[in-house]
């Protein structure tokens, strides 16, 4: 056990309140936007191998540009960079909206991934940049459980607005420009990003190889759930709008768990938290087709799932904190969402190939292998000193 770490400082509790604003609306935005596509592209009749491809696509885009979202936010301003890109996420949801051709929804899908992931790097690096270090894991947890606030209220909304139709699409491009709104009164006073250009992605492997791990496998998870749980409802028997609510008991796990497991990072190895939350999320999945899914019992997996699955991103995530100093936060935080990212990349189509070849227990039984690989590199990185 380590000792407990000094609490945050009022200064950095103050520049840190833009940036939770901005990220929960950001949350709401997204928890709304995720499953629209895969359901819209279902009501047309496409398979869901194609659905999984199209949602890996933004992963696509925004692995492409990653590694530039630092050196841009040090040229731009973070502020400014981050709403010329909720900007350009408002017009593509609008393009979104009126059109039906699918290969037109993979460019689309591509365009968004790339301004898509800018907020979100540069949140990240905002927070690293200017917590303490006493207080990191749950500096962190409030970000995440923030996000998830936001995840779980966006499919709230699709009650009110629907799921499918331009309608949808809409709300969502309105809701994108809502979120620059908290961030405008640091649009001078956001911290510098000054990135170094010593080394690369593969240094980062080399240093913290079970923390990507972890990231790699959380995306994958993750995007899964987001772009698969509705559909597997129906695949289970339950209306397609239980299983939109489902996303929202997925992410409330967070909202619910986070704040403990950020305390636990402060207080314990975080490598050991990162491997309880691997392992834990295996065992979760690998249950998930054995409960009845019309039960209340599914929806207590599913918090929990969501609880601890988030937490392996945002742990790893203080574990970056803790390793790496200044100008290398940038550096590292672009590998870590890369990585993350392209397991959302992969994720989908896993899932629904799963879903396809195998039926409803594929789902689960596909993603748990994942979890308990990055929970045995966890564990091995425990002998690790240091």
């Amino acid at each position: 056990m380590v000792a407990p770490r000094r609490a945050m400082t009022t200064g950095s509790s103050a520049r840190l309140l833009p940036v939770y604003l901005s990220c929960l609306g950001y949350g709401v935005q997204a928890g709304a936007a995720m499953p629209l596509v895969p359901l819209a592209l279902q009501q047309h009749g496409i398979d869901n191998v194609t659905i999984g491809f199209v949602e890996a696509v933004w992963g696509v885009g925004m692995i492409a540009t990653a590694h530039r979202i630092p050196a841009v936010a040090a040229r731009l301003g973070a502020v400014r960079l981050v709403c010329a890109s909720l900007a350009a996420s408002a017009a593509l949801s609008v393009t979104f909206a009126y059109t039906a051709s699918l290969p037109l929804w993979f460019v689309l899908s591509f365009l968004l991934g790339m301004v898509g992931g800018v907020p979100w790097v540069v949140s990240e690096i905002w927070i690293n940049l200017v917590v303490d270090e006493g207080r990191r894991g749950r500096a962190v947890a409030i970000y995440a459980a923030l996000m998830a606030a936001g995840m779980a209220m966006g499919p709230l909304a699709l009650q009110v607005v629907g799921v499918y139709g331009p309608r949808p699409f809409l709300a969502c491009a309105a809701m994108a420009l809502l979120v620059a709104v908290p961030l405008l009164p640091s649009w001078n006073s956001a911290p510098a990003i000054a990135p170094t250009h010593e080394g690369g992605f593969g240094r980062i492997v080399l240093l913290v190889p079970a923390l990507l791990i972890g990231a790699l496998v959380s995306g994958l998870g993750e995007q899964a759930a987001f772009s698969f749980l509705p559909i597997y409802a129906l695949t289970s028997g339950v209306p397609v709008e239980t299983g939109v609510l489902w996303l929202s008991a997925f992410v409330i796990g967070n909202i619910a768990l986070q704040w403990p497991i950020g305390w636990l990072a402060d207080h314990l190895d975080r490598r050991a938290v990162l491997a309880g939350c691997a392992l834990a999320s295996a065992a979760l999945t690998a249950a998930l087709p054995l409960i009845d899914a019309t039960g209340p019992a599914v929806l207590g997996v599913l918090l929990l799932w969501g609880g601890v699955s988030f937490a392996i991103y945002s742990v790893g995530l203080a574990l970056l904190g803790q390793r790496f100093r200044g100008g290398d936060i940038a550096r590292a935080n672009a590998a870590l969402t890369s990585v993350y990212t392209a397991g959302g990349m992969i994720g989908p189509p896993i899932a629904g190939t799963a879903l396809d070849l195998v039926g409803r227990p594929g789902f689960g039984l596909s993603i748990a292998g994942f979890y308990l690989v990055a929970g045995v590199g966890a564990v091995l990185a425990l002998r690790r000193r240091g």
